[in-house]
């Protein structure tokens, strides 16, 4: 209560209508100035915000595009891929059909040299049986056949073999 006492009325009321002239002289003079200044930059906070929405909107539109041609990046490349793996079942198809053939032209060489071995082994068999025969025959003759005869007899043998079939 103290306070109070301090407090002249005069004062309080010489303030009031103080306060009340600076209100009504700033309604008249600086109100409206005010009031520009608080909506222009009300204006500039809206379309910044508005930029902003626009950015985003416009980064999101970005975005989608970005994962469109993503998704179509991978697509192609699949299929990139798949085209590769084509190529390479192809050339591992060729490869074997090559390597078959090839198998083959082994094998063919190898029966090729197996006849031809056969036959140098019938020729060596038949001129080991014509030294023995010859040599038998000359063992029972004893040297009484001439050289001629002996041709003549190995000739005749040569032909008997000859007709049988070696296998």
């Amino acid at each position: 209560m103290e306070i109070l006492k301090f407090i002249s009325t005069n004062e309080v009321i010489a303030q009031a209508a103080s306060f009340l002239l600076l209100l009504f002289l700033l309604r008249i003079f600086a109100w409206k100035k005010i009031l520009a200044i608080l909506d222009d930059r009300s204006a500039r906070i809206s379309g910044q915000l508005k930029s902003i929405e626009d950015t985003k909107a416009e980064v999101e539109g970005l975005k989608s595009e970005l994962s469109a041609k993503l998704s179509k990046i991978d697509e192609l490349a699949g299929e990139r891929f798949r085209q590769e793996a084509n190529k390479g079942k192809e050339a591992a198809a060729e490869i074997k059909k090559d390597a078959h053939l090839e198998a083959q032209q082994i094998i063919q060489n190898a029966r090729d040299n197996i006849k031809y071995e056969l036959e140098q082994a019938k020729e060596d068999l038949k001129e080991k049986v014509i030294e023995l025969t010859i040599a038998a025959a000359e063992n029972v003759i004893q040297e009484k056949l001439t050289k001629e005869d002996e041709e003549r007899l190995a000739r005749g043998f040569l032909k008997d073999i000859d007709g049988l079939k070696l296998k």
